[in-house]
């Protein structure tokens, strides 16, 4: 693959991926472009390019990734503009998230306070619709415009959206940036509640370790279990996985966390990707056994070559 560009990009050759695992290979190539002309580039030259978002909620392979890794972590793609009337934010997908929603409290608009704690770039919230107990960004999203593979601009409005539980159709798109609607509140209490959630998670989650946050959906029970609960309900994969017994289960240098069972965390000193993949199986694999649940995996993980199943043997 070539690497000159019309407007001079220099790629990074084999490249370590930085992921709050802090395990796993690197890119053949990594480019940090500063322009949506250096990212059309890009894209035109390798359209299976990856972005990279914050990393949170990411595994790399040991072996790495032959496409060329994009960090939209530039001005271009990474500021926000915020009317505190109107309640409308126009933001690109390199913002960072929790500085984010700092930023909309300041200027006293409610609604991203709900995804206090979590770790994301806004594409990489986008993507998976980054959420949990107190809220989902779907529930704020005006409108996003992204590139398609073809180098194509795409501009959804929240209708055309096809938003779900941790999903939002937005896999296939590269995510340049998006509007969100927000509502005017006093800024008093919106820190109030963010500090809330804060502290409610750190309370429950192992947010000093090495982690990417929750590993596994929340599954939905496919048939009544006295343990669980009824058909038809989506229950809390941690307490699944608490519930089979396997906190502190480890497989080389990675562990379930005794403190919350959907976390993996790393010893980074000896910890390999394919210490938590090979993890994942077993935790998917005692999970089905003892209650007949499937887990399917929330983190991404990122290969070499394809292999056309998730780490845990499920069609993606």
């Amino acid at each position: 693959m070539s690497t000159a560009l019309a407007d001079p990009l220099e790629l990074q050759r084999h490249a370590p991926i930085p992921t709050w695992f802090h395990i796993g290979g690197r890119a053949d190539a990594f480019a940090r472009p500063t322009s949506h002309d250096q990212l059309a580039d890009l894209l035109r030259r390798d359209p299976s390019l990856r972005i990279l978002g914050d990393g949170a909620n990411l595994l790399v392979h040991d072996e790495g990734v032959a496409d060329t890794v994009v960090s939209l972590a530039a001005p271009a793609f990474s500021g926000w503009q915020i009317d505190a009337r109107t309640g409308i934010v126009r933001a690109g997908a390199g913002a960072n998230l929790p500085k984010l929603i700092h930023a909309t409290i300041r200027e006293g608009l409610a609604g991203l306070e709900v995804l206090g704690g979590v770790p994301a770039s806004l594409g990489g919230a986008l993507v998976m619709n980054a959420g949990g107990a107190f809220g989902q960004i779907a529930d704020v999203v005006r409108s996003v415009t992204a590139l398609a593979r073809d180098g194509s601009t795409v501009h959804l409005t929240r209708q055309q959206i096809a938003f779900a539980y941790r999903s939002s159709g937005l896999e296939g798109l590269i995510i340049t940036g998006c509007e969100l609607a927000l509502t005017p509140a006093d800024p008093a209490p919106l820190r109030e509640r963010l500090l809330d959630i804060m502290a409610k998670k750190k309370a429950s989650q192992p947010l000093a370790a090495h982690s990417a946050g929750c590993v596994w959906k929340n599954p939905t029970l496919p048939h009544d279990h006295p343990a669980l609960g009824p058909a038809g309900a989506r229950v809390s994969a941690g307490m699944v996985i608490d519930r089979a017994g396997l906190k502190g289960l480890a497989v080389g240098g990675a562990s379930i966390s005794p403190v919350h069972a959907n976390f993996v965390v790393t010893d980074t000193a000896v910890a390999t990707a394919q210490h938590v993949i090979d993890l994942m199986i077993e935790t998917r694999r005692r999970v089905f056994d003892t209650f007949g649940v499937t887990l399917h995996p929330e983190v991404v993980i990122w290969r070499r070559r394809s292999l056309g199943l998730d780490p845990a043997g499920v069609a993606p």
